[in-house]
């Protein structure tokens, strides 16, 4: 047996949790843009920037709150055993 069958065959000990893609920040940042020219240009652009602004935060947070839910609570963690050696400095 080679080692390389040895790792594909390992069950994995730890979960890593990639976010899902979202147009959330996208929505937020052009409600922040909207709300900061509506200071100057006009209270409408304002009213549009908050909506954009709370629909992108609301958006995010459900989104969040929906992958936190789908994740397990508890892992079991498998640790590296670091050798006892020191650093040597390399010249």
């Amino acid at each position: 047996m080679s080692p390389g069958n040895e790792i594909e065959g390992a069950e994995p000990t730890e979960l890593v949790y990639v976010p899902s893609n979202s147009w959330a920040p996208i929505i937020i940042a052009a409600g922040i843009t909207f709300i900061l020219v509506g200071f100057f240009k006009g209270w409408s652009l304002w009213v549009i920037g908050a909506f954009l602004l709370l629909l992108g935060l609301r958006s995010w947070w459900h989104i969040a709150d929906d992958e936190i839910e789908g994740m397990r609570r508890e892992q079991r963690t498998d640790t590296a055993v670091i050798p006892a050696e020191p650093v040597r400095r390399s010249r």
